[in-house]
């Protein structure tokens, strides 16, 4: 059974920064699949995925985000980031990371049940 748990999320102002942690346990996953940060807006009941990387080390981006989040991966330490900078209140929403299937971004597909992600506010 793989588990994800995610952390770092909080309230921060817009222009601030954040750095997600997402630590895997369970079957091992890293060195085999790509690893993805996906996020559920307010409202919103489907999860959008916004930063992907490959197993070697490939990265990939929604346009919302790209040149503001940075995806990364330690594979020592079975565990995936996502370093958040400019955050904008379009951004706030609950943050929740996966194993990936897929060659592309747009075929990408979560493999594994959800974690609770972590919430990110971003608020004046």
């Amino acid at each position: 059974q793989v588990q994800f748990v995610e952390s770092g999320g909080g309230l921060v102002h817009p222009g601030g920064s954040v750095r997600l942690s997402c630590a895997v346990s369970g079957r091992s996953v890293f060195g085999f699949y790509a690893m993805g940060w996906y996020r559920q807006a307010p409202g919103n009941e489907d999860r959008e995925l916004i930063a992907r990387i490959t197993s070697t080390d490939v990265t990939n981006y929604v346009d919302s985000v790209k040149g503001r989040f940075t995806i990364s991966r330690d594979d020592a330490k079975d565990t995936a980031y996502l370093q958040m900078d400019d955050l904008q209140p379009e951004d706030t929403g609950v943050y929740y990371c996966n194993a990936l299937a897929g060659l592309q971004m747009v075929t990408s597909q979560s493999l594994y049940p959800w974690g609770q992600g972590t919430q990110v506010t971003v608020s004046p």
